[in-house]
């Protein structure tokens, strides 16, 4: 029996657009043991309640997504762990925010919990008192002759956020590197639950600040189909604009920087100036640079203001028409090339075992875009060009998002060329439901899964940025590779540090 015969073997619950089976927890321990021996079923992410676990599948051959649950009324529930190493990081945090132990795991240090909260699990029934001493951090040991320790962080040069690297290297290579983060702790979970809809939308926007649209996207997409609404047409185009041109700027940001990390500054130079032609493009059309809070529940706020299709079509012609000549700069100089190519490698075996999505995933060849496999008005409509490539190293990473960034404005201009009319937004029916929202953002498939109760308001909620399953990667990127290159690896993943701490 595979892994989701077990699953549909629970008792459906209404969730939309994918059922959620609750199973019994011996129903739990055998679905850990078919996945073992199943290398199908993708796992997407692993939340929980008070007294509930969650757990999100795709299957590529199905398509969609398939959700289980298991009881956890006693905090303990069998670890997905040993046969998807994914998991690895959602039952650490699991343990930190809730306070459920899954046993049988392959780590349960502690993840985003520093010891420094004023209380041990924050969303549980009964939050423990804080521990006394402050514990301090636990890295996996390193053998070997000659291996030292090199600690980097949390506090960084420039405005990079907060995240500690502990490297142990043996001279110049990495041996293993192991990323800490939870510096940057809002409890954001907590700060949604209990809100209407409508209001806990401004915290799902600002989950990670440079994916502020696919964010709130998703979870506008979760709320409305827990509540069985739609949004008007024109709100799903221009929601579709903005997510194109957070998709632009954001990759344009990190090519430039990859450069700059390779003490090459041009190109940087260059795509900075660019990006910031396309925020003041976002400004003109939206009111606001990173077009925050324009995305709501039942549709967006605010129209495409008078001159702004303009401004965003000029300027999107002025990045279409440097690239060529920055591809040519890019490919031409040696010296940046030795820097980038075959740097910071990850397998495709690697990358599908975690199922991480975007420029990480299709850099090495793990197709996943949920635009094009689970398509959501409009790239129904539009799907996109998916560029796939399979030598998974800094830049492949590098080349998947200069594919895009022509993507982008292609959809774009063609979004824009058939804008429809009608309404921006519909109202809210105040009742229970359940939903599951999946965009595509520029790091990867955000998933936003939210329960709201009779009267509208989030009984429960689960945010998941893309970064939570690149981060591992990232960590095997650099085995092998010098300290030097640390930085070119970090940045061709540019994983969320804020994304990740809820």
């Amino acid at each position: 029996m595979t892994a989701f015969d077990l699953i549909r073997r629970g008792a459906p619950q209404d969730c939309r657009p994918w059922t959620r089976f609750l199973l019994t927890r011996p129903q739990w321990g055998a679905l850990a043991e078919a996945l073992a021996a199943d290398p199908a079923p993708e796992l997407m992410a692993l939340w929980a309640e008070p007294a509930m676990i969650h757990a999100a599948f795709r299957s590529p051959a199905e398509g969609g997504l398939l959700l289980a649950s298991c009881p956890a009324a006693d905090g303990r529930f069998p670890a997905l762990s040993p046969a998807r190493p994914g998991a690895v990081r959602f039952e650490r945090m699991l343990h930190d925010l809730w306070g459920h132990v899954a046993e049988g795991a392959v780590d349960l240090r502690p993840w985003l919990d520093h010891g420094r909260w004023p209380a041990t699990a924050p969303l549980s029934t009964r939050p423990g008192a804080p521990p006394f001493p402050v514990p301090q951090p636990e890295f996996l040991p390193v053998e070997g002759e000659g291996v030292h320790q090199i600690p980097v962080g949390p506090v960084h040069a420039g405005i990079i956020e907060p995240g500690h690297f502990r490297f142990h290297v043996q001279g110049e290579a990495v041996a293993r590197l192991e990323a800490r983060l939870g510096y940057l702790h809002k409890g954001h979970i907590g700060l949604m639950l209990g809100k209407p809809a409508r209001a806990a939308a401004r915290f799902a926007a600002r989950l990670s600040g440079d994916t502020t649209i696919a964010h709130a996207w998703a979870f506008a997409m979760a709320v409305e189909r827990a509540l069985g609404v739609a949004p008007p047409p024109r709100a799903v185009a221009l929601r579709a604009v903005m997510c194109e041109l957070e998709r632009l700027h954001n990759h344009l940001n990190d090519w430039g920087f990859v450069c700059n990390d390779a003490a090459f500054a041009y190109p940087h130079a260059r795509c900075g100036a660019l990006r910031e032609g396309v925020l003041r493009a976002c400004q003109a059309g939206f009111g606001h640079r990173l077009m925050m809070d324009r995305i709501v529940p039942g549709g967006v706020t605010d129209d495409l203001a008078p001159g702004g299709a303009e401004a965003i079509l000029a300027v999107i012609a002025v990045v279409q028409a440097e690239l060529p000549a920055l591809l040519r700069i890019y490919d031409s100089h040696a010296s940046l090339q030795d820097r980038v190519v075959g740097t910071g490698i990850v397998a495709p075996d690697l990358v599908a075992r975690f199922a991480a999505g975007g420029h990480v995933g299709r850099a090495s060849g793990r197709g996943f875009d949920a635009r094009e496999a689970i398509p959501y008005p409009p790239y129904d409509a539009w799907p996109p060009e998916v560029p796939l490539l399979e030598t998974g190293d800094v830049d492949a990473r590098v080349r998947v998002r200069i594919a895009e960034i022509g993507e982008s404005i292609r959809l774009v201009r063609t979004l824009l060329a058939d804008l429809p009319a009608g309404e921006l937004a519909v109202p809210l029916p105040q009742r229970a439901g359940e939903g599951v929202g999946l965009v595509e953002g520029f790091r990867g498939d955000c998933l936003h899964w939210v329960m709201l109760d009779e009267g509208g308001v989030v009984r429960a909620v689960f945010p998941r940025d893309p970064s939570w399953l690149q981060w591992p990667l990232l960590e095997a990127a650099i085995e092998g590779n010098i300290v030097a290159d640390f930085p070119l690896c970090n940045k061709s993943f540019n994983c969320s540090y804020s994304g990740v701490d809820l």
